[in-house]
């Protein structure tokens, strides 16, 4: 009997895209003119490349998954499309040329007709006519705003700069230079709409059953790379492109290495194993950590070490609500696990002195959260400037994943060297509160340990 499968959430709609092109179009001086390139293929030896992945800005922009593709955005220009009354702005989309020939190698290409017909941009052109049509796109044009951190995009902006300063003796008005479009999409992204909310949900559920069939699967005697393809297979078995990271299946005192990706030492009985994976769907990422036995059964010594983690995860994750700030939160957990490892015997003296003196670093070397989305790692400032932390607001996602990591120095006692335990969930800002999205995977000792009898 075949493992079932969850049904998919609906695909963000054309009109959503087209809503956010327009939010961003009214945020810029009508002479403006924005460049964004989509991503392209990337060699991965000889005459094979990585697999495709679209660059997260322009996807959000689009939603369209082919490479080599740029966007151009003309505030104030008046678009082809229902309501454009509203848009104030037109989008023009280059892609890749229709070609018969590569397509029967790699696949159906939208061309210029299906971009307009099947994602609601008002022109479009391949890649061919490029060099022409932008030249007249972006005639009366003074700032042109593209992502910095892109190399083509500034090489666009450069040679469109060039170009106006030989149409200024023309009497056309000359590109006066760019600016970077990055933080004003960044902002958009960081607040989730409920469209985005449900994929997430989807990625972070198609995540949550891959990590329990991990647990199930676990035993003494595999190697940390059979447990990623357990993990990987339900991704790619769920509907997911795969991983939405580099997998992290740390056995032992791997599991102290914070991106562990090696995955290849034999599981041992006795010792716990960290699993950092999530799923990516439809550009979305889930993001979830749990560590087990592998035998099944938690040690004393892994117990308590477990449960101080455990008790200062759920601290956090009940602060996630509107108004409350990830600097806050993470205070929090460093005053728990703090006052845990004076506990355990691993820190000695007063909570306030070892937070202060910072030797609670040793064990808890990260931030507590990150953004959440179209990236593991989503775009979006933590600070409103240098001095103020940006309060939590609805539509937020993020991760909340203290951990413990114990060296095995001389100096630590026997039975918590290389101990590493990292529990982390996907959890989205409500307008009172905050929903978990992985609380179907076990973290309570007692649940893990029953799922994993379970084999």
């Amino acid at each position: 009997m075949l493992p079932d499968v969850l049904p998919r959430p609906d695909a963000i709609s054309p009109e959503v895209y087209r809503a956010r092109r327009a939010a961003l179009m009214r945020q810029l001086p009508a002479n403006a003119a924005v460049l964004l390139p989509g991503a392209s293929l990337v060699t991965r030896s000889h005459d094979s490349e990585f697999p495709f992945r679209q660059n997260s800005d322009f996807y959000y922009l689009t939603g369209i998954t082919e490479p080599d593709a740029l966007l151009v955005l003309l505030p104030g220009a008046k678009g082809s499309g229902e309501g454009d009354e509203d848009v104030n702005g037109e989008s023009i989309l280059f892609c890749q040329e229709r070609d018969p020939t590569l397509e029967a190698w790699t696949g159906r290409r939208l061309g210029a007709e299906g971009v307009v017909r099947e994602h609601g941009l008002d022109q479009a052109f391949e890649n061919g006519e490029r060099d022409e049509r932008l030249r007249e796109l972006l005639q009366g044009r003074e700032q042109l705003y593209v992502p910095l951190v892109s190399a083509d995009a500034v090489a666009l902006a450069e040679d469109a700069y060039q170009q106006a300063k030989a149409g200024q003796r023309r009497g056309q008005a000359a590109v006066r230079g760019w600016q970077d479009i990055s933080p004003l999409i960044h902002e958009m992204r960081l607040i989730k709409s409920a469209q985005e909310i449900e994929v997430l949900r989807h990625a972070a559920a198609i995540s949550a059953r891959a990590h329990c069939r991990a647990m199930r699967a676990a035993a003494p005697g595999l190697f940390e790379y059979q447990l990623q393809a357990e993990l990987e297979h339900e991704f790619m078995w769920q509907g997911g492109s795969g991983p939405a990271y580099s997998t992290i299946v740390g056995g032992g005192a791997n599991g102290c290495v914070l991106h562990y990706i090696e995955n290849s030492a034999v599981l041992k009985a006795g010792e716990l194993v960290l699993i950092d994976a999530g799923a990516e769907f439809d550009l979305y990422a889930g993001d979830i950590t749990r560590t087990f036995p592998v035998s099944g059964t938690f040690s004393a010594a892994q117990r308590a070490v477990y449960e101080v983690v455990l008790k200062a995860q759920a601290r956090a994750v009940a602060a996630v609500k509107p108004g409350n700030t990830l600097f806050d939160i993470h205070q929090g957990v460093v005053r728990d696990l703090t006052s845990g490892l004076i506990t355990l015997g691993l820190l000695e003296g007063d909570v306030d002195a070892r937070i202060e003196d910072e030797s609670y670093r040793r064990f808890y070397l990260h931030s507590t959260s990150h953004w959440l989305g179209l990236d593991v790692h989503d775009v979006g400032t933590y600070r409103l400037d240098p001095d103020t932390p940006r309060p939590l607001s609805p539509g937020m996602a993020l991760t909340v994943e203290p951990g413990l990591y114990i060296p095995t120095d001389d100096d630590i006692p026997a039975e918590y060297r290389g101990i590493a335990v990292r529990i982390e969930d996907d959890v989205v800002v409500t307008e009172s509160s905050h929903e978990v999205l992985t609380a179907d995977v076990p973290k309570q000792v007692a649940d893990i340990e029953a799922l994993m009898a379970k084999k």
